[in-house]
């Protein structure tokens, strides 16, 4: 029996409401992997969790993604032995730990030439990037791509990828110094949406273009303006809320807009299945591999930081990709 260290809430709120708690683990079940973590990623849904904006059974740990080495394994578990290499996301909550069992089946292998760092940096966000990329609308060469955010963990690897792939890419971000980051990660365009009129601001620079695509994570605060930027018959695409949610709208709004389509996905039903989640898992390492995408980790964290992580994260402190070390 092994004691871990992990964070845990038993009630919404503040960071303050974290605990660092040590408890026993027991050996991993069948099935089951035992870790031992050397990178966790931060994500703003864990700040939502946290706050109860997406409420959670209660008690309840945080924390959606790691990268660790393998300790021991189950009883039914063949594709994994001690001493590799794996990381995961959507295993179940509770990824704020030094030790934890992970069911086998949520486990992806880190190939030779990506770090620990790299991967837990990497895999929740770039997998989003992926499924928006690629799945949501398949970004081709030559299309306007918008994305909101674009200094932030997920923005910076949409517009690395988009890049890439062939798109004209614009970015929002909040400050000077952010669009700064967003160009630098490959956004042609970038204008600062704390400015009232940043919609007529990006229409200028691109000669009135508007975008085939929107990524919209930022919510209340762009999302109406996100409309006003997509080109007729364009796709604007909710997947996050940092302002908060997207207000309701009438589908005639739509129309008039210009025959826009909307659509709110989520990266969970996008790598359900174990299958999936590794083919995408797959192709996100070869885009880090070529060298399309690349880590851009803007803090390092102790466990026993972690309500600091937080407020940090929600004061919008931190650019790219945020990393809790056990």
């Amino acid at each position: 029996m092994k004691l871990a260290r992990q964070v845990v809430i038993t009630e919404f709120g503040a960071p303050e409401a974290m605990r660092l708690v040590q408890a026993e683990l027991p050996e991993p079940a069948a099935g089951e992997v035992q870790l031992r973590q050397t990178a966790i990623g931060l994500n703003f849904i864990d700040v939502y969790q946290r706050k109860g904006v997406y409420p959670l059974p209660l008690p309840t740990g945080l924390g959606h993604e790691a990268a660790g080495m393998v300790e021991a394994v189950g009883p039914d578990v063949g594709q994994f032995r001690p001493g590799d290499r794996v990381a995961y996301m959507n295993a179940g909550l509770g990824a704020y730990a030094d030790y934890r069992n992970v069911a086998a089946d949520r486990l992806v292998r880190i190939p030779a030439g990506v770090s620990d760092e790299q991967a837990a940096a990497l895999l929740f966000k770039g997998i989003t990037a992926q499924y928006l990329l690629k799945k949501t609308h398949a970004v081709r060469a030559g299309e306007f791509v918008l994305i909101h955010a674009a200094a932030g963990g997920v923005g910076q690897i949409l517009c690395q990828w988009a890049k890439g792939l062939g798109a004209l890419v614009a970015g929002t971000a909040g400050s000077p110094g952010k669009c700064a980051v967003a160009r630098a990660m490959g956004a042609d365009i970038a204008v600062d949406y704390s400015q009232e009129d940043w919609p007529a601001t990006l229409l200028a620079a691109t000669g009135g273009r508007k975008a085939d695509v929107v990524y919209d994570s930022v919510g209340k605060d762009t999302f109406l303006k996100s409309l006003d930027c997509a080109a007729p018959f364009g796709l604007v695409v909710v997947y996050g809320a940092a302002s908060g949610p997207a207000p309701a709208i009438e589908p005639e709004l739509l129309n008039k807009k210009g025959c826009l389509f909307l659509t709110r996905p989520s990266v969970f039903p996008h790598n359900a299945d174990p299958a999936v989640f590794r083919a995408n898992a797959e192709e996100l390492f070869e885009a880090i591999a070529s060298g399309m995408v690349k880590a851009s980790i803007g803090a390092r964290f102790g466990l026993d930081e972690v309500v600091k992580a937080h407020k940090a994260a929600e004061a919008r402190a931190t650019q790219g990709a945020t990393l809790i070390i056990p």
